[in-house]
């Protein structure tokens, strides 16, 4: 492991760069001799055990993927382990698109499909996320500039090795899967629920509970604009039953998600704004 010494930790939190979880800080630190720059996840030794923690270092230990953020090394402190992760230097993946702005369908079908080959991975490996949000979506630039999605914070992931896994439900239940809420076994599937949602939000800028009441399943005021093969492929992930909702291989096929081109899909502006 890399020597606490070596690393300059009374840099800042990471802010826009990563997120802290529920017992954790992210902070932005530097390598002294190389001047590496890269997030250190500090885990709080008084909210999680030791084997937790372990937990989530051995799935990291075992991940090797573009579009997933990569573990550096670990170490401990006195009052914290502390996980040393590749810094995503452009931050979470909607602030990217808010600084950004002009999302197009394109765009947002680019961003999904890196996703969806991240847990195409995790899946073929048999280890389920269970945290699929925004905010643990980051964005790096790659050497020509241009923007990469990464998966992050393997928390709450698990390798299934029984169809009878119940996970309890620790953080916020909106991008959880119905499963999942309800003390139910969950699957891999149960993060095909989550990226729905999450598609949801990127093409409205809006969540789908926002309005328990609402009949429309697409408002007008939020999905004005957005394509048909774009809402049929929210519906595709959004289904109740986990059995009915196609695996990660097989949503990379779905023609909406395909280059421009490829699925004859038409593009239109986005229109972004979080009322949340």
């Amino acid at each position: 492991a890399i020597p606490v010494s070596l690393f300059s930790l009374l840099g800042q939190p990471t802010g826009r760069w990563s997120p802290s979880g529920r017992f954790s800080v992210v902070k932005r630190c530097d390598h002294r001799g190389s001047k590496r720059t890269v997030a250190v996840k500090h885990v709080n030794k008084k909210l999680m055990k030791r084997d937790q923690v372990t937990q989530e270092l051995n799935l990291l230990q075992r991940l090797q993927h573009p579009h997933i953020v990569s573990l550096v090394d670990t170490f401990e402190t006195s009052s914290s382990y502390a996980i040393v992760l590749e810094m995503a230097d452009q931050g979470r993946l909607l602030d990217y698109i808010v600084s950004w702005g002009n999302l197009t369908e394109e765009k947002v079908a680019s961003y999904l499909r890196s996703v969806l080959e991240a847990l195409h991975y995790l899946h073929n490996c048999r280890i389920v996320h269970l945290d699929v949000k925004p905010e643990n979506l980051l964005v790096a630039h790659n050497a020509s500039a241009q923007p990469v999605v990464k998966l992050t914070d393997f928390g709450d992931a698990v390798q299934l090795n029984s169809s009878h896994y119940v996970h309890p439900l620790l953080g916020s239940p909106e991008f959880a899967s119905p499963e999942l809420v309800l003390g139910e076994p969950v699957s891999l599937t149960s993060d095909l629920w989550s990226l729905g949602v999450v598609t949801y939000v990127l093409l409205s800028g809006a969540s789908p509970f926002l309005d328990e009441s609402a009949e429309e399943t697409f408002p007008r005021d939020y999905f004005h604009g957005v394509s048909q093969a774009a809402r049929d492929f929210v519906r595709l992930l959004l289904r109740t039953d986990p059995g009915r909702r196609p695996p990660a291989g097989l949503c990379l096929q779905e023609p909406w998600l395909q280059a421009p081109g490829e699925g004859g899909r038409t593009l239109s502006l986005v229109s972004f704004s979080f009322p949340f």
